[in-house]
């Protein structure tokens, strides 16, 4: 093994998460030490964040999670002032189009509560009526809804690549090392890490260690001898063409759980598999049943002008999803004290990103969050079993 090269701070996994960790502790001035992000994966060609869609939303029922999206929606719309190098422009887009969660009797009461927290912590979320819905989205089929709730500010959707890679290049540009590596080892001592061991037979002494790895972060709590409850699961993004141009689309979500959202002069859509046909998956294979039996149908009778559309291509990206209740899990385990873990965002990790970035970068300089407390979100209730439900997951 060769000789340790020694960082305050070593990230495993240098996608969004990773990337806004690495960012928020470098741009932070009271934080002096040295930082080392590892990334497996250079091209990024199979990394969760770049086959992500993006999406932005504050329509969540766990406060945290409403605080957390909010704080990255205006972070994205202000990420000139805060990514850019030598006052280059981004061009990092948002396009504030909304998310819509359709209901019907059944969901209103949900979607009634739901409106209430996140109303009360300042999101700007309407609750519309099926005559409302008709008049403001003409080429919506309302037939069976209830009613719908409409992001009217802060909601929409980004390019996920190049927000990575601003976070990035910025973080680069503030001295962090970026280092093409896989992690395969931690060196132990007691309840604590002292460098983590490379594929390449490097070592890398740290004085905190953190797991941004995705769904990779399992084989991470690994080796230091615990289990986490994050797998990877596998989502389905499907691209289509519609011949007749609608009018200010959101991100909709219909009563089951199929979503859609224009993509340029297409559209992205998909949709969670049942239970049972939902296990750990690492491939990339498509199967495009779950759009011939679930998705399009879905899509034509919502939409009339969707019976007509041509399916152009789809692919697969992978969830680090908490199998406990589908949140995240940010801080350290008691077992180790000085490896933090920032993962199992379950779907919701790119919008979260810079919230989730400033938090640990937070734990890491002063030894407790000071912007948004998310203690609810540590392991505490991953070792009690008590899962902090997060209802709006798409």
């Amino acid at each position: 093994m060769s000789p340790s090269k020694r960082y305050d701070v070593a990230i495993i996994g240098g996608g969004v998460i990773g990337s806004a960790i690495a960012f928020f502790l470098a741009s932070n001035p009271d934080f002096a030490g040295r930082i080392a992000l590892i990334e497996r994966d250079s091209t990024y060609e199979t990394a969760a964040t770049a086959r992500s869609v993006g999406g932005i939303r504050q329509q969540f029922s766990t406060p945290e999670n409403i605080l957390m999206s909010k704080f990255g929606g205006a972070f994205v719309r202000d990420a000139d002032r805060h990514l850019s190098i030598d006052g280059a422009p981004l061009h990092l887009p948002f396009i504030e189009n909304g998310y819509l969660f359709l209901a019907t009797d059944a969901g209103m009461p949900i979607l009634r509560a739901n409106h209430r927290t996140q109303v009360s912590l300042g999101a700007d979320i309407a609750l519309l009526d099926p005559a409302a819905l008709g008049r403001r989205f003409p080429w919506l089929n309302v037939e069976g809804l209830a009613g719908g709730s409409y992001g009217l500010s802060g909601e929409g959707w980004t390019d996920p690549y190049s927000l990575m890679q601003a976070f990035r290049q910025k973080s680069i540009s503030l001295g962090v090392d970026w280092i093409k590596g896989s992690v395969v080892g931690l060196d132990l001592a007691g309840s604590h890490v002292n460098a983590l061991r490379l594929g390449s037979g490097h070592t890398l002494a740290c004085g905190h260690a953190i797991s941004a790895a995705g769904w990779h972060a399992a084989d991470v709590a690994a080796m230091a001898g615990f289990d986490i409850p994050i797998r990877p699961r596998k989502r389905l993004v499907f691209v289509f063409a519609c011949r007749e141009p609608l009018e200010r689309v959101p991100l909709t979500i219909d009563p089951g759980g199929v979503y859609f959202r224009p993509e340029g002069a297409t559209y992205l859509c998909g949709v969670s598999p049942p239970a049972e046909r939902d296990p750990d998956c690492t491939d990339f294979e498509i199967d495009y049943t779950l759009y011939e039996e679930t998705i399009w149908p879905t899509l034509a009778a919502r939409v009339p002008a969707f019976e007509a559309i041509r399916l152009e291509r789809a692919w697969a990206g992978h969830y680090d999803y908490n199998l406990l209740d589908q949140n995240a899990i940010l801080g350290a385990h008691p077992a180790v004290d000085n490896l933090l873990f920032a993962t199992g965002f379950s779907g919701h990790g790119l919008q979260q990103s810079p919230a989730a970035g400033r938090a640990v970068a937070e734990l890491v300089t002063y030894g407790e969050y000071r912007s948004l407390d998310l203690r609810r979100f540590g392991f505490a209730r991953i070792l009690a079993m008590n899962p902090l439900r997060e209802i709006n997951v798409v």
